[in-house]
């Protein structure tokens, strides 16, 4: 038995599952003594222990959301609210900044001093100023710069600034079991038409449009609904009243502050790793890409992009991540995400223990969940050695 035992493991393969399951039964023994031992303390102390507070009506109101809610609503509906508000000014910087990021790492290796000059000081002064302290000074500014909402800024028509915020025009689509499933289908529909044209690649070693085809089909679907539906289209425009604009959607100087300052401070980072993507290219993929004939535009989109994607991936992931963990800066200028709302929640209820560890929860469920996909994504593109 023993030399059976022994002879195991020999055998690398079961000595690293011998030494894993160790690991993680350590790991479980370890967190079953910490959470022994602070409940005892806690019930010693008559501290509350339990999520029972989450089921208690939340009693305090909440500014700007985007799900609707109340003061009644219970404190873990106040909690999704929160999340939901996080993950809004999440998916609105990262989409910002992306593009931001994009123009600007390609401006910094533009052969025009002016403009990579300007992207540069961009860059810098984002990569070297405290997220924290960038929002903070954005936010000072605003009141001391920004007009008065009588003499509020008029960007482009129906976009307004002001010290009460941004204007926006308010667009509300008819909610009718057709639209919701044109979605879904579209996206059915799109895969199919790419794994046809994939398989018609592989038979005959052309590729046919058959995803452009169907992108065009189903644009022309969706504009011939929206014209015969039109009467389910409506757009708000905000109009200026006795003392405010009516109408239209309204964004707060904080959430407006948040979006900005955020936007502004990752498009730095993302911009070098796109100029560092680009750069990882060869001068020798260019030449020869021009000596085929390509114009500048087909380079980059078939030979440059493609091999920069690559390099870019990795550290862009990272770079996601820290947007969501960097949405959690909000509570310095006084918009409510998940963070504050917790806060609240555990002020009030007294449970900071179990609030802490939602908290950490959902901000690692969050990452994690974003990881995977760009970590799918960058499997998908990456370099297959043979």
């Amino acid at each position: 038995m023993v030399f059976s035992l022994i002879h195991m493991l020999h055998d690398a393969r079961i000595r690293s599952y011998v030494i894993q399951g160790g690991l993680i039964a350590g790991v479980c023994l370890f967190g079953a003594v910490l959470v022994s031992f602070t409940s005892a303390n806690l019930r010693a102390k008559g501290i509350p222990i339990g999520f029972d507070f989450l089921f208690q009506p939340a009693g305090f109101s909440i500014s700007e959301t985007v799900l609707p809610y109340k003061s009644t609503d219970p404190n873990w509906w106040a909690a999704v609210v929160g999340i939901a508000n996080s993950l809004f000014v999440s998916a609105i910087v990262l989409v910002a900044s992306s593009i931001l990021g994009l123009l600007i790492g390609i401006g910094r290796l533009s052969s025009n001093p002016i403009a990579s000059g300007a992207c540069r000081v961009w860059v810098e002064i984002a990569r070297n100023t405290p997220a924290l302290i960038l929002l903070i000074f954005t936010y000072s500014i605003w009141w001391r710069i920004l007009p008065q909402v009588q003499d509020a800024w008029t960007l482009v028509p129906g976009v307004h600034l002001s010290l009460r915020g941004l204007v926006l025009p308010r667009v509300s689509f008819g909610t009718s079991s057709a639209a919701f499933l044109f979605l879904p289908l579209s996206i059915i529909a799109l895969l199919l038409a790419r794994y046809a044209a994939h398989r018609r690649q592989m038979a005959t070693g052309r590729r046919p449009p058959y995803v452009l085809m169907t992108s065009v089909a189903l644009l022309a679907l969706a504009l011939t609904a929206l014209v015969i539906g039109r009467a389910a289209i409506t757009v708000d425009w905000p109009q200026m009243g006795r003392a405010n604009f009516i109408g239209g959607m309204e964004l707060t100087p904080e959430l407006t502050t948040i979006l900005l300052g955020l936007t502004v401070y990752t498009a730095g980072f993302i911009a070098e790793i796109v100029r560092g993507g680009i750069l990882s290219v060869g001068q020798g993929q260019w030449e020869a890409a021009r000596a085929v004939g390509l114009s500048r535009k087909q380079i980059l989109r078939l030979v440059v992009v493609p091999q920069a994607l690559r390099v870019i991936l990795p550290p862009l992931t990272s770079q996601y991540i820290n947007v969501v963990k960097n949405s959690t800066l909000a509570i310095a200028v006084g918009f409510q995400d998940f963070l504050t709302i917790m806060q609240t929640i555990i002020n009030k209820s007294s449970h900071a223990v179990e609030g802490i560890f939602l908290i950490l929860g959902v901000f690692l469920l969050l990452n994690l969940c974003l990881s995977a996909l760009l970590n799918a994504f960058n499997r998908r593109v990456a370099i297959v050695e043979r």
